[in-house]
């Protein structure tokens, strides 16, 4: 396809694309062919076969070289010089710049290559994460951080903005501009998001040496519960609010990003299996496991032994000894081997 390039810009047809940076063009056909690979690539078994984008969807486009910064201006070959506002200083060497516009703003991503000093030493070990809704991020050492919420703080005028843009007519110039209030919004949520994940995984990473993570299905977890004609689903209006909930908390970004910030510092993180970490008790003499124990979500009293704790706390615990079984043994060590019934009365 980057030969075909070339006779697609002498056609009628496709002769716009001459306006366009050639360079922009094969990155653009790079992006197709990992598409494809992964798409067949048994080890990206949520990958789907790529399909064509909409006209005003993702409007973004990489520069592999030839950018330049000289003060409050960029250097963006076929486009020239441009001022722009830098909202943090650029170090190291400049590989790539990617452009992204969201709503009326354009972007520039630097993407750049620097020497990271990875032999920093942390106050402490390790420490377990346990991910839930109403506290979204709880450290078996008791500390919370919670998340942003930024989707339910918006809700109410998300969903009014969305209720003018329909009833415009599509593609008019007043259904653009509604449109465009509806773009800032979730621009607002976004950045609320993000803004707290990256706080509380820097905060963290910078802390713990090791750091064990419930290895979470996210996907399996947001599931409708709609069901189909013939066995229709129950509750499906309460499973939609608590999938709504479990999305704007983004566990996957937040373990993306502890990922990275861990391998920046030459530190580990380890997903482990979450299997009855919230029915287990964590006290090391006992270890009872039965869902009786979790008396509500903020509590937990094990039947057994009479021990009570957080119930997120508990479940933090039960994550770091369940990753020390892991690092020290390897494969999938399980929190326990077998569910116990529960004691009889």
């Amino acid at each position: 396809m980057a030969g075909l390039l070339k006779l697609w810009k002498r056609s009628e047809e496709f002769h716009f694309l001459r306006n366009a940076q050639s360079q922009t063009l094969q990155q653009t056909l790079k992006d197709l062919d990992r598409a494809m690979k992964d798409a067949f690539n048994p080890k990206q078994p949520l990958k789907r076969f790529p399909v064509f984008k909409k006209k005003h969807g993702n409007n973004g486009f990489r520069f592999p070289q030839g950018v330049k910064i000289e003060g409050n201006r960029i250097f963006l070959p076929k486009l020239g010089w441009i001022r722009y506002f830098n909202s943090r200083p650029i170090e190291g060497t400049i590989k790539n710049a990617t452009v992204t516009r969201r709503g009326k703003k354009w972007f520039v991503s630097l993407q750049v290559e620097v020497e990271v000093d990875n032999q920093a030493l942390k106050p402490h070990d390790a420490i377990g994460i346990d991910l839930w809704i109403a506290k979204n991020v709880t450290l078996s050492n008791g500390v919370i951080f919670e998340g942003a919420r930024s989707l339910k703080q918006y809700k109410a005028q998300l969903k009014r903005s969305q209720r003018v843009l329909s009833r415009k007519v599509r593609f008019s110039s007043n259904w653009k501009k509604a449109k465009l209030n509806v773009q800032k919004i979730h621009e607002k949520i976004c950045k609320l998001r993000q803004d707290r994940l990256h706080w509380m995984s820097t905060t963290i990473s910078r802390q713990y040496n090791v750091i064990y993570i419930e290895d979470l299905s996210v996907s399996n977890m947001s599931k409708s519960a709609k069901g189909t004609e013939e066995k229709p689903g129950k509750n499906v209006a309460q499973k939609a609010g608590l999938n709504r909930e479990i999305l704007d908390q983004a566990w996957s970004e937040f373990s993306r990003q502890l990922m990275y910030k861990q391998e920046w510092s030459n530190s580990i993180l380890l997903k482990v299996d979450p299997k009855y970490t919230s029915q287990k008790c964590s006290n090391g003499q006992c270890g009872h496991i039965a869902k009786e124990n979790r008396e509500s979500q903020a509590k937990f009293l094990c039947k057994n032994c009479g021990h009570s704790e957080d119930a997120d706390v508990n479940a933090a615990k039960n994550i770091l000894a369940a990753g020390h079984a892991v690092l020290a043994c390897g494969g999938d060590a399980l929190v326990t081997p077998m569910k116990q019934e529960p004691l009889a009365a």
